[in-house]
């Protein structure tokens, strides 16, 4: 060992061994290529929509068209609600004959019950009639009495 003077001669010689790597990035222009090809997409698209738009506003023809057809929905709309409206009256209609029909059992019912609560009240009680009843005579002594009649 040699010596060296800037090394404390108390303190252990430690060895340090350093590693290198080398990191290889390859460039590639591929993403460079997709944003460009989706540039020029857009840019395409942009002017596919400025120059496709039409030369000028609605022509008179359509817009009468329009109001034709407008008009026609209006007119299917206004014969759905008269359809509506008539199912409703026909279902108010046949509530209400049920509700007569009911209506004039119910009648039929309480005069039925009313006649014959008046026959009821009108039946007279029961006459009772008491009167003394005599017993019947005593067998003489000898005589047999039999609940049969004499076969002979």
């Amino acid at each position: 060992m040699t010596y060296d003077p800037n090394i404390d001669p108390q303190r252990p010689h430690v060895t340090t061994t350093e590693t290198v790597e080398t990191v290889v990035v390859r460039e590639s222009n591929t993403g460079w290529w997709i944003a460009g090809i989706l540039g020029g997409l857009a840019l395409i698209a942009v002017l596919w929509i400025l120059f496709a738009r039409g030369s000028g506003p609605q022509t008179d023809e359509a817009l009468l068209q329009a109001q034709a057809d407008a008009a026609a929905a209006q007119a299917q709309a206004d014969q759905a609600v008269i359809a509506g409206q008539v199912a409703g009256a026909q279902a108010s209609v046949d509530i209400a004959r049920a509700d007569a029909a009911r209506s004039q059992a119910d009648a039929v019912r309480a005069a039925s019950e009313a006649r014959a609560a008046e026959a009821r009240a009108v039946q007279p009680s029961p006459i009772v009639i008491e009167r003394e009843v005599q017993p019947p005579p005593r067998p003489a002594p000898g005589e047999t009495v039999s609940p049969t009649p004499p076969q002979g």
